[in-house]
């Protein structure tokens, strides 16, 4: 039974493993994670990392080697048939390739879900008429898929994974077959399901900017492994994995220029370097002002970068301090008395 503050899934100590020809290959790897009710929660990694290996579970389209899987707090795998094609009816699904029915036009590929759920006609009447409205497309109803454009068709597919009122959406790389400004709408429009129909999305991505874009919470997959997972903002301005300082490197720059790594080896009194992360919930002081201002201490700003984040802004910046040892240490005391994130720089 689900409590309020149960997480809507959960996967505890998953692994799945596959054999071909005698050969085992483990495509995941002990992993255990939370997902709660009202997450858009984004698993990114890249090709073979299992991510849309674990999204298939949460539906019971794939099944652990060992670990459970707790969807509402029912384990998914425990139940019968007839209860997993009940829990089913609760959870949506979006394609990266559409998957539309050709023949049949937006009304009924919308349809479909209800048509299968034994639903009365003048209830799937009404219910397209509103999806259709909500994604924009209530002038297409009696379009074919041919017609559409890649946005337009999934939106289509939008309104179908939302046609049983769902409250779990799984989304695998609904956007990679997208132009980056009908991404951008996707995207937009995925944030008012969540928002307004109150739907937890779970969004499989090889692309750090659409976690960016509309994620809360992330987790990210590498060869089967889960190597870090917590909310954006925190994963972004302190990765601790090397694919996580890579993913993040592509949207948040804060490799140091060469030329100025040529003139940091030349100089030769003592300095320290440190990546100092600043975002609306901690940047309350001007502390590099007070640092230069209140200690025997200077900074130079070597490197800086500037992002938004789930509506926060995301400052990085990269001081060279120079002083003394002593000094150095009480600048670095004051800035872990401000409960700032930092980090030094080795070159």
């Amino acid at each position: 039974m689900e409590s309020s503050n149960s997480p809507i899934i959960s996967f505890k100590n998953i692994s799945r493993e596959y054999t071909q020809n005698k050969v085992v290959t483990r495509a995941l790897d002990n992993i255990s994670l939370d997902i709660e009710k009202g997450d858009i929660f984004g698993l990114i990694g890249s090709s073979g990392a299992g991510k849309s290996t674990l999204l298939r579970m949460i539906n019971a389209l794939e099944i652990p080697t060992s670990g459970k899987v707790y969807v509402k707090g029912t384990d998914i795998n425990g139940i019968s048939a007839k209860q997993l094609s009940i829990l089913r009816k609760d959870i949506g699904i979006i394609f990266q390739d559409f998957n539309l029915l050709e023949s049949k036009n937006v009304f009924d590929n919308v349809a479909i879900p209800l048509i299968l759920k034994r639903t009365p006609k003048n209830e799937i009447k009404a219910r397209v008429a509103e999806l259709l409205k909500f994604v924009g497309l209530e002038d297409k109803a009696l379009s074919l898929p041919k017609e559409l454009s890649g946005g337009q068709k999934q939106r289509v597919g939008i309104a179908r994974a939302l046609a049983t009122k769902p409250s779990v959406l799984l989304c695998d790389e609904a956007t990679s077959a997208l132009d980056p400004n009908t991404t951008e709408s996707i995207l937009d429009l995925l944030q008012r399901v969540n928002q307004e129909l109150n739907v937890t999305i779970i969004f499989v991505t090889h692309t750090i900017r659409v976690i960016q874009k509309i994620c809360n919470k992330v987790a990210i997959l590498d060869q089967g492994n889960l190597v870090e997972h917590g909310r954006v903002i925190d994963v972004f301005s302190n990765p601790k994995s090397e694919i996580a300082r890579t993913f993040v490197e592509t949207i948040i720059p804060s490799r140091i220029p060469q030329g100025i790594l040529d003139e940091l080896n030349s100089y030769h009194g003592y300095y320290k370097l440190i990546r100092i992360f600043f975002y609306a919930e901690n940047a309350t002081d001007d502390v590099i002002w007070q640092i230069n201002n209140k200690l025997n201490v200077h900074t130079n700003v070597m490197f800086a970068s500037v992002t938004e984040i789930q509506g926060l802004v995301l400052s990085i910046i990269t001081l060279q301090i120079t002083g003394n040892e002593d000094d150095y240490k009480k600048a670095v005391d004051y800035i872990n008395s401000k409960h700032i994130s930092y980090e030094e720089i080795s070159l």
